[in-house]
């Protein structure tokens, strides 16, 4: 190869050389380049407004707003003629064993000594009481032996002398309305756990049967359980419910209740009373406090007092302290249908000089039942 022809050759593989580096740093630069882009940033999607509605002609509409929620359902409570049937039934399904009792003695070919004794248990057990006992007896004995020749009807003679004893010639009328416009003020007094407040629940349901316009007073304001169950009656037959928050001065609640009574022309107001020891005359001493201040706005009508029927002998010392602080006019026995013992009705009435008016038989609403003597001794004897 000559000196001319090695020329050529170094200055093509120059070239080459040349041309390769170049290729090579553009390719780095377009690298580096694509390498210093922004980062990719991943944003909440914008709200998309709903298209408007369109009446034909393109008007556009606003959308309807929603409908409201449907009203609670209000219950339409039965009737008192209705309550006094369910009356019997009860009574002569957990009653009967006195009237039982007293029929197969008395039904005996010989009435001696040893059976008028046995008559005299069956009425103590009774709960009737020991001056009512030897009442009924004296006057069992003369009729029997003054009709005993006539073959007397035995049934028919205990029930005319149940019935005195009973007493149907007091008045049981409730006295829920008031006079010059002004609303009847029931007032509901008695110790917890004997039912009040569940009574004042089914208490409006009687008055709005009888179509009076009821509010109700949650001045059992130191049992929030108390407030909202009264809420739930009331909402139940569609009653106002006068509260006030947990632990208020119940006398304050008591007084806005009537107020709201006056202001609605309301023909009756309840108040749940806070429920009291007899043995603590501090709470007793506000339970009078409590009626003081309601009549700052409408004289209470009636006082009622709830007495579990089943706790015998207690529930009279209940009764007599009670008509010490507030004059109690009518007394509501509840849980009569249970282990209760009937004599409970008479001795209550004699203790307090008042008569009962309301008596609950059950679990249901509508189990609280205006007091019928007749029906009393009639669900007694079976």
């Amino acid at each position: 190869m000559g000196l001319v022809e090695l020329i050529v050759l170094i200055v093509v593989v120059a070239v080459a050389v040349i041309a390769l580096a170049g290729a090579g740093l553009v390719s780095a630069t377009r690298r580096r380049r694509v390498g210093r882009g922004a980062p990719t940033i991943t944003r909440a999607p914008e709200p998309t407004a709903e298209p408007e509605a369109e009446r034909p002609g393109g008007v556009a509409v606003e959308p309807a707003p929603p409908a409201p929620p449907a009203p609670p359902t209000i219950e339409r409570p039965v009737g008192t003629a209705s309550r006094l049937v369910r009356l019997r039934l009860r009574l002569a399904g957990s009653q009967s064993g006195l009237g039982r009792g007293l029929l197969a003695l008395l039904s005996r070919d010989r009435l001696d000594e040893d059976t008028w004794e046995d008559i005299e248990d069956v009425l103590l057990t009774a709960d009737i009481g020991v001056r009512p006992t030897q009442e009924l007896v004296e006057r069992l004995r003369t009729r029997l032996r003054v009709e005993g020749g006539a073959t007397p009807d035995v049934r028919a003679v205990l029930r005319e002398e149940l019935v005195a004893l009973v007493d149907p010639t007091m008045d049981r009328r409730l006295q829920v309305t008031g006079t010059d416009g002004q609303p009847g003020v029931v007032l509901v007094v008695g110790v917890n756990g004997t039912g009040k407040t569940t009574t004042v629940g089914k208490l409006a349901r009687i008055l709005v049967a009888e179509d009076h316009k009821v509010v109700l007073g949650a001045a059992d304001t130191f049992r929030a359980a108390a407030v909202e169950q009264l809420v739930t009656w009331g909402e139940r037959v569609g009653v106002e419910v006068v509260r006030g928050p947990e632990g208020a001065d119940p006398a304050s609640v008591g007084f806005d209740a009537v107020k709201e009574g006056v202001d609605r022309g309301a023909a009756t107001v309840v108040v749940d009373t806070a429920g009291r020891l007899q043995n603590k005359q501090g709470l007793m001493d506000e339970l009078g406090k409590v009626k003081r201040v309601i009549e700052k706005q409408a004289p209470v009508t009636e006082v009622l007092l709830v007495l579990d029927a089943t706790t015998g002998q207690n529930g009279l010392i209940q009764a007599r302290v009670f008509s010490e602080v507030v004059d109690v006019t009518g007394i509501v026995l509840t849980k009569l249908d249970g282990s209760a013992k009937g004599g409970i009705v008479v001795q209550v009435q004699r203790e307090l000089g008042v008569p009962v008016k309301l008596v609950g038989l059950g679990e249901g609403p509508d189990d609280l039942a205006p007091f019928s003597a007749e029906a009393f001794v009639d669900a007694l004897l079976g």
